[in-house]
């Protein structure tokens, strides 16, 4: 019988071909259960039928977009739920930054308890902040209002970029940081040219992740809004009304539009930066 050397160099690449095969049609499964959700809230934004989703839908309308633009309620949850969104955020960054600087730069007993408890608020479930913030609320008399839907959401958005921060502290050489000082820069010229610049790119990530977890956070908000009504509050209330269910639809449809402008920025201005850690990009 004749040795043929590429027998078994055919039989390896069949299979990776068909474990490459395999890995595509999963990966689509899994790209089509994530994504026609949401393909079907874009069609039901313009159904005719106003208390039902039947499928397909009896006919097309763009009508439910003028109702939404000419709701007063719709804007106010909108323009409530962006200014909540943003404090929170900005909260989150300086915070969050802080506290990760002091994680990572100090070495003391117990540090690890105390990166812990700062990641705490995001693993426990959201009905538990929740109750826990209305107690503390009430118990030292803080009326319910903007500012403590500000506070509940800050307590989970430092978190994000806590996690974010720290990460990239760890992947940073400290060299530059000695050599700023060993050349006379004070903190705030190092903190500037040196770390901020190293930095950037976490700080962006996990404030865009800040402000989304914000923006459609339901349950804690319903602890700490009082009669204040976001986005996802005022969408739930109208998802459980029989009536002019389109206008959820689309009212959703503006938000996945409006999204995209800082995820498409966000990747953009973070490609390629894990190929020049340490470069100041």
């Amino acid at each position: 019988m004749r040795f043929n050397p590429f027998t078994k160099n055919n039989s390896t690449s069949k299979k990776n071909k068909a474990a490459s095969w395999g890995l595509k049609i999963f990966a689509s499964i899994g790209f089509l259960f994530l994504h026609i959700p949401i393909l079907f809230i874009f069609l039901y934004a313009f159904t005719t039928e106003e208390k039902s989703y039947q499928f397909p839908p009896p006919s097309y309308t763009t009508k439910w977009f003028a109702v939404v633009l000419a709701r007063n309620d719709i804007w106010q949850a909108i323009r409530l739920s962006v200014e909540v969104a943003a404090w929170s955020t900005g909260l989150a960054l300086i915070l969050g930054t802080l506290a990760a600087a002091a994680v990572h730069k100090a070495k003391f007993f117990g540090k690890e308890v105390i990166s812990f408890a700062v990641i705490l608020p995001i693993a426990l479930p959201g009905i538990i902040t929740g109750i826990s913030l209305r107690s503390a609320f009430s118990m030292f008399d803080i009326p319910f209002s903007f500012y403590t839907i500000v506070i509940a959401h800050a307590t989970f958005c430092i978190v994000t970029v806590y996690n974010n921060v720290l990460a990239r502290f760890r992947r940073t050489s400290l060299s530059q940081v000695e050599a700023s000082m060993d050349l006379g820069a004070n903190s705030f010229t190092t903190f500037r040219y040196i770390i901020l610049p190293n930095i950037a790119t976490a700080l962006l990530a996990g404030g865009m992740l800040a402000f989304a977890l914000s923006f459609d956070e339901v349950i804690v908000t319903t602890f700490a809004a009082g009669q204040q009504t976001t986005l996802p509050i005022w969408m739930l209330t109208e998802l459980i009304r029989p009536r002019q269910r389109p206008v959820t639809n689309v009212v959703a449809v503006f938000i996945v539009l409006i999204t995209f402008i800082p995820i498409i920025a966000a990747y953009y201005l973070t490609k390629g930066t894990d190929d020049v850690m340490g470069s100041g990009k």
